[in-house]
């Protein structure tokens, strides 16, 4: 095992960029996950990692041949982890092609537009994973997929299930080749009853809390669904909607 004790070292600075800019994971096809608990995800699902970080006393799980792995001390975690508090373990991995798929297999799907909370982002892909949705599609204006806070929200999820990145005129052609329905979560006057509406095949749109979804987006959906509620009432957060629409198609 390697040991590395000065803020200086080059991997130090590297994670330190890899937790704080989107664009440098982008640049460098890295991104960066915190936590045991992740860690053994990442391994159990085959991540392509680069290298693992952990603090003494730590144990990482059996590593794949060829990933770096590093100790170092708490206090040098401490200043490289994202978290307040540091679980002893970082890893870093490639990450997989963007884009999205050439064409959709699967019968339901959770898709997002504007949804920029990391928090949120990550809470909805593991629910569409825990409600077995075929896969999530983030589109303009999302949190970043491998933000630090995505990743360690959506508790592996983020390993488990496809998640793509995409424009809604690229999707468009996909739902169209698929036959798949688009139902959009938004007050319209012609808006349906999400129980009176067969989500069990299609994809479901979740916007922004703040401004809901584009006109562009409303204008492509086959229809828009609303979550009954209390009059007193007017939305939801973003990731609860999401579960109660992703939910509702499961069941």
């Amino acid at each position: 095992m390697e040991r590395i004790t000065s803020r200086q070292n080059p991997l130090m600075a590297h994670i330190r960029k890899l937790a704080a800019s989107r664009s440098y994971r982008e640049r460098t096809g890295e991104f960066l996950g915190d936590g045991t608990k992740l860690l053994e995800e990442a391994v159990r699902w085959g991540l392509p990692l680069t290298a693992v970080v952990v603090t003494p006393g730590t144990a990482a799980p059996p590593l794949p041949e060829g990933v770096r792995l590093v100790e170092v001390p708490e206090e040098l975690m401490r200043f490289i982890s994202p978290m307040e508090a540091p679980q002893g373990a970082l890893f870093l991995s490639r990450r997989p092609a963007g884009g999205l798929p050439s064409r959709l297999e699967g019968r339901r799907y959770l898709a997002l537009e504007g949804v920029q909370d990391p928090g949120n982002v990550g809470t909805i892909l593991r629910t569409a994973d825990a409600f077995d949705a075929d896969g999530v599609l983030l589109l303009e204006g999302c949190a970043d997929l491998y933000n630090p806070k995505t990743i360690r929200a959506s508790m592996g999820a983020a390993f488990r299930r496809p998640v793509w990145s995409g424009a809604l005129e690229q999707l468009l052609p996909l739902l169209r080749a698929a036959a798949l329905p688009l139902y959009g979560a938004a007050l319209q006057a012609d808006t349906r009853d999400a129980r009176q509406t067969d989500l069990s095949r299609g994809v479901i749109l979740i916007g922004s809390e703040g401004r809901g979804l584009s006109a562009a987006a409303l204008s492509a959906c086959t229809a828009t669904v609303r979550i009954p509620m209390a009059e007193r009432c007017e939305s939801l957060n973003a990731a609860v909607a999401a579960a109660v629409l992703l939910w509702e198609g499961y069941r």
